[in-house]
């Protein structure tokens, strides 16, 4: 004979299927959470090995104080890679900004940026823009666009994006040369012992957009 239903069956069998989702959900993230924080701590190396000269040891995150504001970065024994947030056309900009340890930019590199496709979202892959940064002095040269009387070539029809770039470039100068002079008792660096976390993965969001001048 089939049992009645009740209020009291029927929460029964839904607190049962409550825990054995939770149990299912709790094994998953188990037997992932290990994978995924080491392919993003894969991806995060490889990002500043790409913008620092080649490193010994595992690079160590900190966090530096510019102008009132707090950029995290990873130390090595050849310079910094610095994580800069600036507003672009579409929205926020990352960008890791690698300076050796003699102040020279050794490389740059997108992590994340909401710019038009075709346009402003060309500052991650044109290497004509991109490349004018490597080997960049900022004691020799203005980073600023060449439309604002710097010495860097914007992408075509993106100067917003462009200055932004560049913008994310010439903070990450300015926190390096902090970070040298931090040994003079500089109460601007914080968190420098803590080992390197991943870095935000890379986004390309369409926003339907035009750049303008």
């Amino acid at each position: 004979m089939a049992s009645k239903s009740s209020l009291k069956n029927m929460a029964l069998c839904l607190s049962l299927v409550c825990l054995v989702c939770s149990a299912l959900l709790a094994v998953t993230y188990a037997v992932t959470v290990e994978p995924i924080a080491a392919a993003a701590q894969a991806k995060t190396n490889a990002t500043i090995a790409k913008v620092l000269p080649a490193f010994s040891g595992d690079p160590v995150l900190g966090t530096v104080e510019v102008e009132g504001t707090e950029y995290p970065y990873y130390k090595t024994d050849t310079g910094y890679a610095v994580m800069v947030t600036t507003s672009g056309f579409g929205g926020p900009l990352t960008v890791m900004v690698g300076v050796d340890n003699d102040g020279i930019i050794h490389n740059t590199a997108v992590l994340s940026h909401s710019e038009t496709p075709g346009l402003g979202a060309k500052c991650g892959t044109d290497e004509k823009f991109i490349g004018q940064f490597r080997g960049f002095d900022p004691k020799a040269k203005k980073l600023v666009v060449k439309n604002d009387g710097g010495d860097v070539d914007a992408i075509t029809a993106s100067t917003i994006t462009s200055r932004a770039y560049t913008l994310a470039v010439a903070v990450a100068v300015k926190a390096s040369a902090v970070l040298n002079g931090s040994a003079a008792g500089s109460d601007a660096v914080t968190g420098a012992s803590r080992p390197a976390e991943p870095a935000p993965a890379e986004t390309v969001t369409d926003n339907g957009g035009q750049e303008n001048e």
